[in-house]
This record gives C-alpha cells, structure tokens and sequence, in this order.
C-alpha cells in the first residue's frame, strides 16, 4: 500500500513557501509517496499557476484547508506523514491541530524573520526543520533533503 504525505499551508505571504512545497512534494513524490496538500484558496491557487501541468502535485489532491482538518477530526481522512508550514502563529495552531487529530508522523517547516522564536513554542513531538528564510529557499531545502535521505 502507497504511503501518502500531507503537505499543510497556511497564508502564503512568504514567497519562501510556495517553492518549498513544491519542491518537497517533489521529493515525496519521487520517494514513491502520494502527496495531497490542504491550503488556504490562496496557497492553494498559487501551486496551481506555479505548477499547472500537475507534475509535482495532482488538482484532484488539493484540498481546502478547513475541509481537510474536518475529514482528519472525523478519520475519514489520515496520512503517514503531514508536513506543516508554519511562519506565524496560526501556522502554529494547524500544526498543534493536526497532532491531536492525526496519526501521521508531524513535520514542522518553520521558517520566517521569527523562525527560532516560533519553533521555541512547540511544546510536543514533532520533527522541526527550521531556517529563518523569507525569499530564499535553499536553507530550508537543504534541511528537507537531510530528512528525506533519513525516510528513505
């Protein structure tokens, strides 16, 4: 059976997190994983202009940010991985959120001016990858390569 990874947006006003998602959904999905990605209409919109053939995400697994986290609070829905974006602290609350509604091994991608602020909040279990990026991609890629070679 497919393992299937959940990429979690929250509001995209940091250009770093559109491009990090895709370029993790990438990599999940060269690993051999289904990827869904649940977002704000925003975030969601903008994967889809910034990946319009579906190479690295499918149109029919994206899913609306609320619709998500009430199919995860009902178990109609669960991954085996869930990577939440966080660089504020809404982002925050989804990721508390989804360790108490999943299963799923809980990734935070903390990035942003407070990156180490925010990732000093997180008081329960989950793998933090934290880089205090805004515009620039590559600290953050460079940490989501290190744990992909640990999943593999």
């Amino acid at each position: 059976m497919t393992k299937k990874a959940l990429l979690l947006l929250g509001c995209p006003e940091l250009p770093v997190q559109t491009g990090t998602a895709l370029y993790l959904a990438s990599e999940l999905k060269e690993a051999g994983l289904e990827v869904f990605v649940a977002g704000t209409d925003a975030a969601l919109r903008l994967l889809e202009v910034s990946d319009p053939r579906g190479c690295y995400v499918d149109a029919e697994r994206m899913k609306n940010l609320d619709t998500c986290i009430g199919a995860l609070a009902e178990k109609r829905l669960d991954f085996d991985l869930c990577a939440v974006f966080v660089h504020n602290d809404a982002g925050l609350s989804y990721l508390a959120t989804i360790r108490s509604i999943s299963k799923a091994k809980l990734f935070a991608i903390i990035f942003g001016r407070d990156a180490e602020t925010l990732a000093g909040q997180i008081d329960f279990e989950c793998e933090k990858l934290v880089a205090k990026a805004v515009h620039n991609p590559m600290p953050l890629k460079e940490r989501i390569d290190a744990t992909i070679k640990e999943l593999r």
